[in-house]
């Protein structure tokens, strides 16, 4: 392999890296990584963030102290904004969050379970919820048919603030809320 063959093989692991990583990477870490001089490591650094500069990438190269880290381009703000506007006005449908409340309640709880609470099919409320992936299949049922138990995620703890399912409020304080 020619020294131009490598020094791009490097340039594209440093790319892979830095935007696999959720944090900033160091020097030291891609230092090791790589087995290079810091000299080499940098001019490879200093190459990729002009590359993306450029050609006006919707992706920058940071310098974060001794770290690196890849960033959308402030040049595109508005339209990331505009884009995570659409995502977050996914928003739940009543008879979704009807579920949802009954499974965080309730969980681990079948479906049918859920059926027999709310009176109404559930099919659609909980594919609309496990593809949000605010919640999973937890186990089966020791029972004839072993069906499915459904839980709450992570997802739905962040969803909604909180950082466990003793957060959630109970019959005390829905009890005060309708009082006022």
């Amino acid at each position: 392999m020619n020294l131009f063959n490598k020094k791009e093989q490097i340039k594209g692991i440093i790319e892979a890296l830095l935007f696999v990583a959720e944090k900033p990477v160091s020097i030291k870490m891609l230092k090791g990584l790589l087995n290079i001089s810091e000299t080499n490591l940098k001019e490879a650094i200093h190459e990729l963030i002009e590359d993306y500069k450029s050609r006006k990438s919707g992706i920058i190269i940071i310098k974060i102290e001794d770290s690196y880290q890849m960033v959308t381009n402030p040049e595109y703000a508005e339209w990331v904004k505009v884009f995570q506007k659409m995502h977050t006005n996914n928003k739940l449908s009543e008879q979704a969050l009807e579920t949802l409340a009954i499974i965080a309640y309730r969980q681990p709880i079948t479906k049918a379970e859920i059926e027999k609470i709310r009176g109404v099919n559930s099919d659609y409320a909980i594919k609309s919820l496990m593809e949000k992936k605010l919640i999973k299949i937890v186990g089966k049922k020791e029972i004839p048919g072993r069906p499915f138990l459904y839980g709450t995620t992570k997802e739905f703890l962040k969803l909604f603030g909180i950082s466990s399912l003793d957060e959630l409020p109970g019959l005390f304080d829905f009890q005060k809320i309708n009082a006022v």
